[in-house]
């Protein structure tokens, strides 16, 4: 009866252990996830790329108006 007491609690004790770690593995996945952030808004110069602006203006250099630059685009360079 000793033998039967013993893996009862053994059982008891695996299975306790094995549901806590899985418990802790879901609130883990829960807290990882990411908020997505909006993508910050630049304005540029069509003359002059290497102006940036957080807000619409003017460019300092020409005076034209700045435009929204597109995000995750790089200036292409003009080939001669």
């Amino acid at each position: 009866m000793k033998k039967v007491t013993l893996l009862a609690l053994a059982f008891i004790f695996l299975a306790t252990g094995a549901f806590a770690t899985g418990t802790k593995s879901l609130l883990t996945d829960t807290a990882k996830t990411k908020k997505v952030k909006p993508a910050k808004v630049q304005y540029t110069c069509t003359m002059h790329p290497e102006v940036l602006s957080d807000k619409p203006g003017k460019c300092t250099k020409c005076g034209m108006a700045l435009v929204k630059k597109a995000p995750g685009k790089k200036a292409e360079k003009m080939k001669m």
